[in-house]
């Protein structure tokens, strides 16, 4: 293969990769013991077993305002923890505590913006979950909030952390594939309808005013909490913030872009007649200018003959693949493998790199202003789609160059009175 790297740049490559990672554990003097509190304990599960694998880190608090989550993250942190945590429904009396250095959150998107910026207001350093905002506006303002009060914010978008996955797109810059021009992801599933909600009484182990926080109150229904939020615009944003924005960063990051020229995406909630807004099958394409990047999605129908991967780059020399995990796999111009790394993937990695960067000055791996424009890409994907047309886009106003009242009224939303995030 004419830019295959020899030995040497590949070790090159893998070396430079590893140090944008950080270290899996600190010892000596430097080292200190750092007080986290986890928001949101249904992915927030995960974050407790990443925490626990981080050295020198206590889990301080475990929040949800769903009272029997509360009991399932304090069981999840006497797994690996001696001393018990306090469990509360209310992430404010986190922020409250002065011996709290950090916070991760796993509630739903419409409380990624809010809470981060309360965060940092606090003092604290914040882990958030993907997309991290729930629209564009909101995205501004937490990169506004970490600068402002000089916060370490990692977003958890946790292949930005893998060795291989940072090696593969080093040698992507060194030229191993050629010239780059494009990029594909996919996401396939097979989820069943959400059916039609009903008005019924809220749970009494469910705080719902609390649960929805910025969102506008509203009744509460039985097919919402806590996961099918994902699929009405009134809370989440579909498939694209849920599952696009995983793969649109690794080929935004491989492309070696920022924010894009245009932006379009098609589709429909084609599989089930119930509540769902956003679609369930899709296309989007986002034009840099000199390369491109797109993204298919197709929740109720997993294709599984297709064989799909997670993601793809193609140069005018070969292609690499991304498997999902923290492989790779490079392709000659030809399509014949030459190729494969894989290493060991998990939560770990991404949060000991956030724990590094403020007990020990650490980089980030996905700084919230890099997450960030990735999360973009989702947010002009879906004004796209809810506007039926393609949005034209200025990367260096971050601003909607072909916009109307609608395209203004998506950048943003309405908000709980209160609850409105201020920087």
């Amino acid at each position: 293969m004419s830019h295959e790297l020899n030995r040497r740049s590949v070790m090159k490559a893998s070396a430079a990769a590893t140090a944008g990672i950080g270290v899996l554990s600190v010892t000596g003097a430097a080292s200190r013991k750092v007080r986290v509190g986890v928001m949101g304990l249904g992915r927030g599960l995960g974050h407790i077993r990443g925490l626990l694998g981080v050295k020198d880190v206590e889990i301080a608090y475990v929040c949800d305002p769903d009272k029997e989550r509360i009991a399932r993250g304090l069981s999840q942190v006497a797994k690996g923890q001696e001393k018990a945590p306090e469990g509360v429904t209310d992430f404010r009396r986190m922020l409250d505590d002065k011996s709290v250095d950090a916070i991760t959150i796993a509630a739903p998107n419409f409380w990624h913006a809010p809470a981060t910026i309360l965060a940092c207001e606090a003092g604290k350093h914040v882990y958030v979950e993907k997309p991290g905002s729930h629209n564009a506006k909101e995205a501004e303002l937490m990169v506004k909030a970490a600068r402002k009060y000089k916060r370490k914010v990692q977003m958890g978008n946790q292949r930005r952390s893998y060795d291989k996955v940072a090696e593969a797109v080093q040698r992507i810059k060194e030229g191993v594939i050629g010239k780059v021009y494009s990029g594909r992801s996919w996401y396939t599933n097979t989820r069943p309808s959400i059916g039609r909600g009903r008005k019924v009484a809220i749970p009494t182990n469910l705080d719902f005013k609390l649960w929805q926080g910025p969102v506008p109150n509203t009744n509460y229904i039985n097919n919402l909490v806590h996961y099918n939020w994902h699929w009405r615009w009134n809370y989440g944003g579909g498939e694209m913030a849920n599952n696009g924005v995983h793969s649109l960063d690794i080929v935004r990051w491989a492309l070696g872009v920022d924010l894009p020229n245009k932006a379009t995406y098609s589709g429909d909630r084609y599989h089930h007649d119930d509540d769902q807004e956003t679609p369930d099958t899709g296309e989007a394409v986002f034009d840099f200018g000199h390369c491109i990047a797109i993204w298919s999605g197709s929740s109720c129908h997993r294709r599984s003959w297709e064989k799909t991967p997670f993601a793809a780059v193609y140069g005018d020399g070969g292609s690499i693949v991304f498997s999902g995990g923290n492989q790779y796999t490079i392709y000659d111009a030809k399509g014949n493998e030459v190729e494969k790394q894989g290493g060991p993937g998990g939560d770990v990695h991404h949060f000991s790199n956030f724990i590094e960067s403020f007990r020990n000055d650490q980089p980030l791996t996905s700084e919230i202003k890099v997450a960030q424009e990735s999360t973009m890409l989702c947010h002009l994907a879906n004004i796209s789609y809810r506007t039926s047309k393609t949005i034209d886009f200025d990367p260096r106003k971050n601003e909607i160059t072909n916009s109307c009242d609608t395209t203004e009224k998506l950048w943003t939303r309405d908000y709980q009175k209160g609850w409105e995030p201020k920087v």
